[in-house]
């Protein structure tokens, strides 16, 4: 299994350039199936999870060529398939994607129950209430969701919680409906505007998109188109975060700073100067943290996947923090690792009580997700010492190149696969 060897203490340094949005392209790239056509796809993460979404709509019939790392022309002229593969879409969260896309095309779809972090029960209840007032029916049995519909037609549907996924899969399932679907109760995040101005770029008809309200008026086909994806908030906010908690100066490139103003709000709070440009931030530590206080809401409050990288900046600053998740009720798993590191925290129910430490201490830790991983890197990254960080293959689902672009900043991190490459690191920055 590989894993990171991070020797830290070293302020990270320099310029860092921010890929293309996870979130949006795993919703993207299933929607190309609607254009029954070529779209070309730009500023794609290189990452585990984009490879998957490839490798189903490969499999599903389509014809996919790589113009360049970043870069797809996906053909799903001839596309024929609407059963995704056990083994792929249980690889991540996302797969779920496709049911809307298929349902919408082909009147059917078959998907596992989705996989990816454990962050504790993520029920697909909404978007089944989304396919059945469009008029399909649904089946789960032995970890196979099924979807089919004779026609599908427009309805009125409010959402009973704010979802990003059914969001997402609303706007996928009612694009080619006969007649206007309202969604009601919808999440505003960027990535659910960026797959409407995918899909309007296709031909279709999404209107509110990052507002609670979006109507889909039904068109009858659609068709290709190029297009670049955002660039990925999170990332962003990570390198953000990572240049906080080891007191550095970086300038964080390819962001829209619009979308990273809840991160850059409590960074600020906690002493950390944030400059905003048009396309970039700059992010200056200087000094002992402070704290602060952290809930994680839907867009545009803080964002949950951005909740354990600020745990690492609080569990430095100076003073007492509390964290409220209101998402994910397992999004805690990792403070139990950087506790391991010589964090001081409590947590009672969903919400955790940290107390500032002046210094980590390395530790070999373990990643329970993608974004715990993330978060207990830059926490090595801050450590004088040699942290170890196991289970990577959850940060490879949603970092393009993380260890290249923390290395450019200084960070002296690697990756290795065997206990012998360990110690040969260890002699290496010995």
């Amino acid at each position: 299994m590989e894993k990171f060897v991070i020797t830290g203490g070293k302020p990270l340094r320099g310029e860092v350039t921010i890929s293309g949005a996870k979130n949006a392209a795993v919703g993207i790239l299933p929607a190309t199936i609607l254009a029954a056509d070529v779209c070309v796809v730009e500023n794609l993460p290189d990452i585990s999870d984009v490879a998957v979404s490839l490798k189903i709509l490969s499999v599903l019939g389509a014809q996919i060529r790589m113009l360049d790392r970043n870069t797809y022309e996906i053909d799903t002229t001839h596309l024929t398939g609407t059963n995704v593969p056990d083994d792929l879409s249980r690889q991540m969260r996302a797969s779920y994607y496709f049911l809307g896309a298929l349902l919408s095309r082909f009147g059917k779809a078959q998907v596992a129950m989705p996989g990816g972090c454990n962050l504790g029960p993520r029920p697909i209840d909404q978007h089944l209430k989304v396919f059945s007032a469009l008029g399909a029916e649904d089946s789960v049995d032995y970890g196979m969701i099924t979807v089919r519909a004779k026609e599908l037609n427009g309805a009125h549907i409010f959402f009973d919680k704010v979802s990003v996924g059914a969001t997402m899969n609303g706007m996928l399932s009612a694009v080619m409906a006969k007649g206007q679907t309202i969604l009601e109760n919808c999440a505003k995040e960027p990535h659910v505007v960026d797959l409407a101005n995918f899909l309007n770029m296709c031909g279709a008809d999404v209107r509110g998109a990052g507002t609670d309200v979006i109507k889909v008026r039904g068109v009858e086909k659609m068709h290709g188109c190029t297009y670049s994806i955002i660039p990925d908030q999170i990332e962003a906010g990570s390198y953000m975060v990572a240049a906080a908690a080891t007191g550095g100066d970086v300038l964080i490139k390819n962001v829209t700073p619009k979308h990273l103003e809840p991160i850059t709000a409590k960074l600020r709070r906690a002493g950390i100067t944030v400059e905003e440009f048009d396309d970039a931030v700059r992010v200056v530590a200087k000094g002992r943290l402070t704290s602060t206080q952290v809930k994680t809401l839907p867009y545009p409050g803080y964002p949950t996947d951005m909740q354990p990288q600020i745990g690492v900046v609080l569990a430095l600053a100076k003073g007492t923090s509390t964290i409220t998740e209101s998402i994910f009720e397992n999004r805690f798993k990792y403070l139990d690792e950087l506790a391991r590191m010589g964090a001081n925290i409590k947590v009672e129910g969903n919400s955790a009580t940290i107390e500032g430490v002046e210094k980590f201490t390395a530790a070999r830790v373990s990643a329970p997700d993608l974004r715990a991983g993330a978060a207990l890197c830059i926490a090595g990254l801050a450590t004088e010492g040699i942290t170890i960080v196991d289970d990577i293959v959850y940060i490879q689902r949603g970092y393009e190149r993380f260890e290249e672009k923390l290395r450019s900043l200084g960070g002296i991190i690697e990756k290795v696969s065997s206990e012998k490459e360990i110690q040969k690191f260890k002699l290496k920055v010995g």
